[in-house]
């Protein structure tokens, strides 16, 4: 497919399009002369065809590249607003601008969002957020992300993806380790799970996590109630409904991120439950709002600017033989949201 690619001409663009080549020209390198409707569909040939990577090659060349582009799944969720601002941050000190986009955990609008960021003539692309447990979701946008790499584009994702690109992996499985370890040390043993669709890679990762300590613990990941939603705040709030009404004994709550975990309150508070009284509540990821929550929210602690600086920094590096990896640490962080389990009543 490369080689196919490499060898792909202007004509060929324009035979395709029905175009003459300057029409064409002008079309892919945002000239004027010609009208919004022909541009538009040059530019979705040649997106099809690969050409626009090759147009991405011309204009590393000049020199003219000042972009990068960010895709984000949920751009509310504080998970990537934090990761946002760690891209930003870089971005200005390199005098880069960012786009960001959002793709809503939807590979067919991933793959629309990174095309529109090749045929913008962005220098990198940063992924931020989970990949897909089946690898055949994110192929497409493998094999256009690698040849906008072949043509000199540059590439790094933030979780774990089957894109072949440079990466930062969060600690994830050792983080849902650590966050189950800290409710099963409170004495909790009725506990439940809330969370995002285990076909994500974070999602696998963090109950894999928890999974070891529950072993460690005599207990099996098959035994308790894992309750799968949207990895949302919304998702938090109806995972939490589903558990109280089909697991109405149980005494602790794990949610697989913060947004997740809020939501879970929420519900709580409808219902008339206190935290941790009646309930603990635990999450992932310690966004901002996290420690200013009521009860504030144990969590585990992951340095999501940080993640987001270190992406574009490895994007902005002059590609290596192999695709780099940079591991960030996490940290466990107790608040008042988890406690030892009630007494049941006699």
């Amino acid at each position: 497919m490369p080689q196919q690619r490499a060898r792909l001409r202007l004509i060929d663009v324009a035979e395709r399009a029905g175009v003459s080549i300057a029409a064409a020209s002008r079309a892919l390198s945002g000239s004027a002369g010609v009208s919004d409707a022909i541009a538009e569909r040059v530019r979705e040939v040649a997106a099809q065809m690969g050409y626009v990577a090759n147009v991405h090659a011309r204009t590393l060349a000049g020199g003219a590249s000042t972009s990068v582009g960010l895709l984000v799944h949920e751009i509310g969720d504080p998970y990537f607003t934090e990761i946002a601002s760690g891209v930003l941050r870089v971005g200005a000190q390199q005098g880069l601008t960012v786009q960001i986009c959002h793709t809503g955990r939807d590979p067919e609008n991933e793959l629309v969002q990174v095309r529109t960021l090749i045929a913008n003539r962005v220098r990198a692309i940063i992924i931020a957020g989970s990949g897909f447990v089946d690898a055949r979701k994110q192929a497409p946008v493998k094999q256009d992300l690698q040849a906008f790499q072949e043509t000199g584009g540059r590439v790094a994702v933030i979780g774990r993806h089957h894109l072949g690109t440079d990466a930062v992996l969060p600690d994830n499985t050792a983080g849902g380790r650590s966050i189950t370890e800290h409710v099963l040390s409170l004495g909790h043993r009725r506990i439940a799970f809330v969370s995002g669709p285990r076909t994500l890679t974070t999602v696998a990762d963090r109950l894999a996590g928890a999974a070891q300590a529950l072993e460690a613990a005599g207990l099996s990941i098959e035994d308790v109630p894992v309750v799968e939603e949207a990895f949302t705040r919304d998702g938090g709030t109806t995972g939490m409904r589903r558990v109280l009404d089909e697991h109405p004994d149980v005494t602790a709550v794990i949610a697989l991120n913060d947004d997740m975990a809020i939501g879970v309150l929420a519900a709580l508070r409808a219902r008339g439950k206190a935290v941790p009284e009646d309930i603990s509540v635990a999450g992932f990821d310690d966004v901002a709002v996290a420690e200013h929550l009521s009860p504030a929210l144990t969590t585990v602690r992951l340095p999501m600017a940080e993640m987001g600086e270190q992406a574009l920094r490895l994007a902005l590096k002059d590609p290596s033989a192999r695709p780099r990896r940079r591991t960030t640490a996490h940290s466990l962080v107790v608040r008042e949201s988890t406690a030892p389990p009630p007494r049941r009543k006699r």
